[in-house]
């Protein structure tokens, strides 16, 4: 009963982004009542990367894209230092293509399956976060064995990846546009830090 208890928030790295990076445009009546904004998340992670920046360049570089890459993924654009937006939004789940989650997609879709599938709002959650992304693709949600898929010619693993990339890719460019330029691209996370394959081919067509 003596212990005392700390919490550290991944999101409050975030408090930075301005409105017009963490506003949905939702009813004001519905965005109050909820609290429906862009809260963004991986926000330890990237306390750590701005601190080792600092250490390396000893002048923190003004432009920066940080992609985090794991079973969990998000990009951020960090300016001096802060977040100016991210890619994870009210929840970890909107952003890019995930291990097991879809990632941004149409809503309708979402609204179809409540209409059509028989699902609950539980189930529908259940199905976008831990059945879905790279392991709905390609059957698997490890990085590692899609590679060894993919070099035993199987199309589905290969299309994993090259989607994975492809949503990367995509975040960088548009977060080089909301900087207007960048200094410094970032890897961190298990994929990011130790795939140099998944790296190579992010890159492709960035020069």
């Amino acid at each position: 009963p003596n212990i005392p208890f700390y919490s550290a928030s991944d999101s409050a790295f975030h408090k930075t982004l301005p409105l017009v990076a963490s506003t949905y445009a939702l009813p004001a009546e519905l965005v109050e009542k909820f609290e429906l904004r862009r809260f963004g998340y991986h926000g330890l992670s990237l306390e750590s990367v701005v601190k080792k920046l600092r250490e390396k360049t000893h002048v923190m570089p003004e432009k920066v894209v940080v992609c985090h890459l794991g079973s969990g993924s998000s990009i951020t654009a960090l300016k001096n230092g802060k977040s100016v937006d991210t890619s994870m939004g009210f929840s970890p789940l909107e952003g890019l293509v995930m291990a097991t989650r879809s990632g941004s997609i149409d809503p309708s879709v979402i609204l179809l399956l409540a209409e059509k599938s028989g699902l609950t709002p539980r189930e529908l959650e259940k199905k976008l976060n831990t059945e879905s992304g790279l392991l709905a693709v390609g059957g698997s949600n490890d990085i590692r064995e899609l590679l060894k898929m993919e070099k035993s010619g199987d199309a589905d693993a290969s299309l994993a990846l090259d989607l994975f990339a492809y949503r990367v890719r995509q975040y960088i460019g548009a977060y080089t546009a909301t900087l207007g330029g960048i200094d410094a691209l970032v890897f961190t996370g298990t994929i990011g830090e130790r795939s140099e394959i998944m790296r190579e081919r992010i890159l492709q067509g960035l020069d």
